[in-house]
């Protein structure tokens, strides 16, 4: 199985290694090869055709991704193979599946016959060890049956990859041992995957498929992590603390606003009584004043007072008291003042002066 960097760069590689020639342009099949590095399959054709055997690019007959890419939306993508055939990296057509001992592709383990027994021989760890319970070792189709101590064939690609250190390269081993075995480069015979902690020197004597640097078996980096009981009391600590401390804080905060607010009001309220109270004092001293004048204030002056000499703003305030004319009307008929009732007197319209 390629690891995650070279599955990239040979995603990569297809798009950005694949030829110039579109749809009945030339070409020449003496340049299909497979790229150093990545082993990616390139010829002298654009993405979605292949070089046929008259020496031109033509349209591709199959496909063997789910999604293969370099076509655009709406373009006609090629079918599938049935079951039974498979689609070569050329994609010309669709062929039938290769007996044991032909000849197949790169790691082309679809394109050989399964065997009778593919069920038990299968790798369904999904780690790429054979497919059906069929291999392709050495450009030849082989089955994947050996057991423990049988005579293996092995084979090992170097891929180039790129890491944080640059670029380095990465040896992928493969053989025809059952799953749960590997086959010894040194030996080659089939012998058991290695526990965890075991000395190694390459991912696949793991069962963990995982060779530390240290020359040991780690632990299966596809499973799932589990943390203790103590990590999820502590998230669940500062989860629930994070939102009654966020409660509390919103609480103390909108408390001190709301008594910053009302010792506002509060001032407010002082400042308009001290202005009301200010009023009334100026309305005693007016009172004094006008009090003071000659004739003790019995000038047409002290009608803004009542008969018995209380001020107007002492009076008592009635619910239903009367229009403000008729109020009017009241004090200038009480007043004895001559110059109001001259006021309140209209003249007569004599018509034959005009």
């Amino acid at each position: 199985m390629l690891p995650l960097t070279l599955i990239f760069l040979s995603s990569w590689a297809l798009i950005c290694n694949a030829g110039s020639a579109n749809k009945g342009e030339n070409c020449t099949q003496s340049d299909n090869r497979l790229q150093a590095g990545t082993f990616q399959f390139f010829d002298d054709c654009n993405s979605v055709t292949y070089c046929a055997a008259n020496g031109t690019c033509l349209l591709k007959g199959c496909r063997k991704d789910e999604f293969p890419f370099g076509y655009v939306v709406g373009a006609h993508v090629p079918d599938l193979c049935p079951l039974g055939e498979f689609c070569p990296d050329e994609a010309d057509a669709c062929q039938t599946l290769l007996p044991v001992g032909s000849a197949c592709q790169l790691n082309r383990d679809d394109e050989c016959e399964a065997p009778p027994n593919f069920a038990d021989l299968r790798d369904t760890t999904n780690r790429g060890l054979n497919f059906n319970g069929s291999i392709c070792l050495n450009n030849l189709c082989l089955w994947a049956n050996k057991t423990a101590n049988d005579d293996c064939t092995v084979e090992n690609t170097a891929y180039i990859a790129y890491g944080e250190a640059g670029e380095f390269i990465d040896i992928v081993s493969r053989g025809d041992c059952v799953v749960g075995l590997y086959c010894d480069s040194s030996t080659k015979k089939c012998l058991a995957e290695k526990a965890l902690g075991a000395a190694c020197t390459a991912d696949k004597e793991c069962s963990s498929w995982n060779c530390l640097s240290s020359g040991t078996c780690g632990v299966d980096t596809t499973l799932p992590k589990h943390v203790g009981t103590g990590v999820y009391v502590a998230v669940a600590v500062g989860i629930f603390g994070g939102i009654f401390g966020t409660l509390l804080g919103l609480f103390l905060l909108h408390r001190r606003q709301r008594d910053t607010e009302r010792e506002k009001r509060m001032q407010y309220w002082r400042e308009q009584n001290a202005f009301h109270q200010n009023l009334l004092q100026m309305r005693q001293t007016a009172r004094a004043s006008i009090l003071s004048l000659p004739n003790n204030g019995n000038s047409a002056r002290s009608t803004m007072y009542g008969r018995d000499g209380m001020p107007s703003d002492e009076a008592p305030i009635l619910q239903h008291a009367a229009p403000k004319a008729s109020g009017l009307r009241h004090y200038m008929a009480d007043d004895s003042s001559e110059y109001d009732e001259g006021m309140m007197m209209q003249p007569v319209r004599d018509d034959n002066r005009f």
